[in-house]
């Protein structure tokens, strides 16, 4: 069977985000979360927290290839220190974003509506898939606001006031 992919999908997806309390949804490619390997489109909006983490398993390399709009990906050392901002959009000269296994990372929409196709290698299991650091603020916190506008606007060398 060969699964359609258009922008009604994308649109459908964006509409979820918008309602979604996370601010962002996803739509799994993959048949299960057993699959040896995870597809999946996320639809973001600028305001969805992504708490930086790492995935510990080596095998766990995530890809990222923006579908519309815009995102960054940030990659931190292990004190929260900015180390690399890679900004990538669907019409832009950076398409995506490879992050290494172990590494440190966010991701967040530069516009409302954003949509990224994600590759990585499952089983997803969701007590082992990641870990998240413990110098951001956790999701449904106070701080979570101040800490996303430093997120948008940090570049390498800079260290958050959260740390």
């Amino acid at each position: 069977m060969i699964k359609q992919l258009d922008k009604k999908m994308l649109e459908r997806l964006n509409q979820e985000a918008v309602s979604s309390p996370r601010r962002r949804t996803n739509l799994n490619l993959h048949e299960s979360l057993d699959a040896p390997l995870q597809k999946l489109f996320i639809a973001m909006q600028t305001d969805s927290y992504v708490r930086p983490h790492r995935h510990p398993e080596k095998e766990k390399t995530e890809l990222f290839i923006a579908v519309k709009g815009a995102f960054a990906a940030l990659i931190f050392d292990d004190g929260g220190k900015v180390t690399e901002r890679i900004e990538f959009s669907a019409n832009g000269d950076v398409l995506g974003a490879e992050i290494k296994p172990d590494t440190w990372h966010t991701v967040l929409a530069l516009e409302d509506g954003a949509v990224f196709f994600e590759v990585k290698q499952g089983p997803y299991i969701p007590l082992t898939d990641k870990d998240f650091a413990s110098w951001a603020p956790e999701e449904n916190t106070a701080e979570v606001k101040a800490y996303m506008n430093w997120l948008h606007e940090a570049k390498p060398g800079e260290q958050s006031c959260f740390n």
